[in-house]
């Protein structure tokens, strides 16, 4: 994802956890990949992105903070260090985000980059984001920070076609901030629609739309493309159909988009997942041996060390059902 100045040794990995649709398990992802990060002695900061309806706090079993994302926003704290509260779980801190306030869904232009700098300067290694449902530009541009961006699927229809969409979206608002010239930046917010009249629908169209336009340009956005690499998990397997969502995704997006996904693992469905959810538990801590914890780990360890799962792996341990 975007390069950021390594000058600051303390400063950490950004990780955002998206995928477009809600209910495909980002907050239990990002709340449980963060307690794996702890467990190994990793400082770890879950940030709740979604600034309009918080409830990664409830994942983690505790009460709602005195100070959000939205007292940054609103002023009524002047640095983001101030909304960091503990978990109770040893080496991982939270920042909740904004909780039935409308308003702080949609902030102003000038309060997302002064969010958005705040956390690139945050001292610790590992940096969560769990992002909110859709493609608003603020959820593309906490996206857009992150050194890996992870994408939640569930093996249904609706979940895979808006991962998809979520997908082209993020290059398309890449493509778009980094552009300069009015035309290419026309022919980007054109390339959003489907019916659009340059018959463009993938980014590599894109990119050989305005390849014609300004070669130069057209490859400063190849290079974007090759560079974004978005890390994909299958939560909520069933069977090894499901498990082989991720292969499939990861081959589409190659041969139809012209993008590198990488695909670092999954969840099984497991009845541990809800029984830890009624309790305001976490399901790492709460059921660390069941199948659900086994699969978290394996996905951290995989993001840990930007490897993907062979397929001997996945065979090996899917689910017989």
């Amino acid at each position: 994802m975007q390069q950021r100045d390594t000058a600051n040794l303390t400063r950490g990995e950004i990780w955002a956890v998206g995928g477009g649709k809600g209910g495909t398990g980002k907050s239990f992802l990002a709340a449980n990949v963060g307690i794996a990060l702890s467990n190994q002695g990793k400082r770890v900061l879950l940030i709740d992105a979604d600034l309009g309806c918080a409830n990664l706090h409830t994942c983690l079993g505790i009460d709602y903070p005195e100070a959000t994302l939205s007292d940054l926003l609103t002023g009524r704290i002047k640095r983001i260090e101030q909304a960091i509260v503990p978990t109770g779980i040893r080496h991982l801190s939270l920042i909740s985000g904004a909780q039935d306030i409308l308003e702080m869904a949609n902030p102003k232009h000038a309060q997302k980059m002064r969010l958005l700098r705040q956390i690139q300067e945050l001292d610790m290694e590992y940096i969560i984001l769990d992002l909110g449902a859709g493609t608003s530009f603020n959820i593309l541009d906490f996206f857009l920070i992150a050194d890996q961006g992870i994408l939640a699927v569930l093996p249904e229809p609706t979940s895979i076609e808006n991962v998809y969409r979520f997908i082209k979206s993020v290059f398309y608002r890449r493509f778009r901030k980094i552009a300069r010239e009015d035309s290419v930046k026309e022919i980007i917010a054109k390339a959003m629609d489907q019916k659009n009249e340059y018959g463009i629908k993938t980014p590599y169209d894109l990119i050989e739309q305005v390849a014609r336009m300004d070669q130069a340009v057209g490859e400063q956005l190849k290079n974007e493309m090759f560079s974004l690499r978005p890390k994909l998990v299958v939560n909520q397997v069933r069977s090894r159909d499901d498990i082989t969502l991720g292969f499939s995704m990861r081959s589409s997006c190659t041969k139809y988009f012209g993008i590198t996904v990488e695909y670092v693992g999954y969840v099984e469905y497991d009845d541990h997942v809800w029984r830890a959810t009624k309790r305001r538990r976490p399901m790492l801590t709460e059921y660390p041996m069941s199948n659900s914890a086994r699969g978290i780990q394996k996905v951290a360890a995989n993001l840990v060390k930007r490897e993907q799962l062979t397929i001997d792996y996945l065979v090996d341990t899917a689910p017989r059902r």
